[in-house]
């Protein structure tokens, strides 16, 4: 009996129930992965300040995690078809359980730095593997529900990262931010092999590996996010360091897809791309990565750099887009049975781009009530969005391409997040500087307003200051300060409606798919 005929024996064997139960706990693993690339980030002050780090340093708490995610996600294909999806996904729960004990332990902040490259490149294999296993385990009307399911998550796991984070920071300490993945990861390091017979190890794969097409796609993955994610605070190009790593990651990048697409048992399978469902669907979760991550940026960035909220502030003003996402899943799953899916995407993608629309016109005074309406409508269109892509993509492919096309899939998503986050901080500090000088336009002596705003400013800093800084320095200051304060907040909408226009486009190109049914049941090379 071929390893490949086991383990399908094994699924058709599992009661539903057992299924449920088993793909549910490989989830709770993809959700605590997706939910620390930024559960850290209305932290990063604290950790900062507890580790004695200054905020260049400390923002590497966040890019060296997504450098190691962003590597290993196009790998967990191959490494599931070495060691077994049980195993490898144990192993992932294990290892991200104990480098999880130590970020929380890290006594400087090199330490935490390693740490949570470390945690992210063991982590980041749990997230494709539930893509696989789902279509595996479920069939028919069953996997419309299970992607949902995954869809959601995949979505509603970062956005949810700022609100527990901030709440963790705020009455605990930022240790436990990392201290919260121990019990559930231990518990799914156990259960998983217990519960899980996908496949069977084949290690025989490890003699005709394609070593050199891992390093270049490691050099290739690894030097592009740095360069995104380093890019926009050096000045891009202007800095000898960023134009290294860029030249590096080209290069590495030219030289992978060659090695994949001659060498004959590639790391990646790039072929995929040769189907047309295949590589839309990539470029939608690619558009996706970039309204996810970059709203969840944007959104905490404005809260804390105009209101000048807390992190627990910052948290509860997001929150609902997460609350509002969730409670869409079942109409999801109700017109997921009776509609087309490329419509319900194509619905999906044209409420961000109105989401988008809405959050254009933020004004500084902004809090959780004026964001209600455009985060509720994005929390909703984010589930219709994400959750048809997964089986429009995946669902039409081979069995045996699925493992090592998934990862790609993953992939485009977290590069649209990084890509998308470096152009719009490359957008807000350009754009700001565009909206500083032409407010500064209009303030000259000519203008009524803007003097009796110094009289009145002037008067009360004379009041205020007690003569320590001088009555007109003190109007000035906070004239320049309130001129910032409005031109960042412009620019925060003209980076709204950029994401915007990238949500049209993809709405545009969503009839060029292809209609896809849902696997019918799991075929004998499921595993292999």
């Amino acid at each position: 009996m071929t390893d490949a005929a086991t383990g399908t024996n094994a699924i058709d064997a599992m009661p539903t129930r057992q299924k449920v139960f088993a793909f549910s706990v490989m989830v709770i693993g993809m959700f605590i992965a997706l939910l620390d690339i930024q559960i850290v980030s209305a932290s990063l002050r604290d950790i900062g300040g507890g580790l004695s780090a200054g905020s260049d340093e400390v923002a590497w708490v966040q890019t060296s995690y997504l450098i190691a995610e962003i590597i290993v996600i196009p790998l967990s294909g191959w490494l599931a078809r070495v060691m077994s999806t049980r195993w490898l996904f144990a192993a992932s729960a294990a290892g991200f359980t104990l480098t999880s004990l130590m970020c929380g332990w890290a006594w400087d902040i090199q330490s935490m730095i390693v740490f949570r490259a470390l945690q992210g490149f063991v982590g980041g294999s749990m997230i494709p593997m539930v893509f696989t296993t789902a279509f595996a385990f479920f069939k028919g009307k069953q996997i419309g529900i299970a992607a949902a399911v995954i869809g959601g998550i995949a979505s509603f796991a970062p956005t949810l990262g700022p609100t527990i984070g901030g709440w963790i920071t705020d009455n605990y300490s930022w240790h436990w931010l990392f201290f919260i993945n121990i019990v559930p990861g231990l518990f799914i390091a156990i259960v998983v092999p217990l519960l899980i017979r996908v496949d069977e190890p084949d290690w025989s794969l490890l003699k005709n590996a394609d070593y050199l097409g891992m390093a270049l796609m490691a050099l290739f993955l690894g030097c592009l996010e740095y360069t995104l994610e380093e890019g926009p605070r050096w000045d891009w190009f202007g800095d000898e360091t960023i134009r290294s790593t860029a030249w590096i990651s080209a290069i590495a990048g030219v030289g992978f897809v060659w090695r994949s697409l001659s060498y004959a048992h590639p790391v990646v399978d790039l072929r995929a791309f040769g189907s047309r469902n295949f590589s839309l669907g990539c470029l939608f979760s690619f558009v996706a990565g970039i309204g996810i991550f970059t709203t969840i940026f944007l959104t905490p960035l404005f809260l804390g750099r105009v209101r000048g909220l807390s992190a627990l502030q910052i948290g509860l003003s997001v929150f609902s887009t997460g609350i509002f996402q969730l409670c869409s899943i079942p109409l999801y799953v109700y017109l997921s049975r009776r509609v087309d899916l490329r419509w319900l995407m194509m619905v999906g993608m044209c409420g961000f781009a109105v989401s988008m629309w809405c959050f254009s016109n933020i004004t500084h005074d902004w809090g959780w009530r004026e964001l209600l309406l455009p985060q509720a409508l994005r929390g909703f269109s984010q589930q219709f969005a994400v959750a048809p892509a997964v089986i429009l993509t995946l669902g039409g492919l081979a069995p045996n391409r699925l493992k090592l096309a998934s990862g790609l899939f993953n992939l485009m998503r977290n590069l649209g997040g990084a890509i998308g986050i470096a152009w719009c901080a490359t957008l807000l500090n350009d754009r700001t500087n565009l909206h500083f000088l032409r407010l500064a336009e209009h303030l000259s002596t000519t203008n009524p307003s803007m003097l009796a705003f110094l009289q009145q400013s002037s008067a009360r800093a004379a009041e205020a200051n007690g003569g320590v800084l001088s009555d007109q320095a003190a109007a000035a200051k906070l004239l320049w300060q309130l001129t910032l304060r409005e031109a960042q907040t412009l620019t925060y909408a003209d980076t709204f409606v950029a994401i915007m226009c990238c949500f049209i486009i993809a709405a545009l190109l969503v009839p060029l798919m292809r209609r896809v049914s849902p696997p019918q049941g799991p075929s004998p090379n499921d595993a292999h």
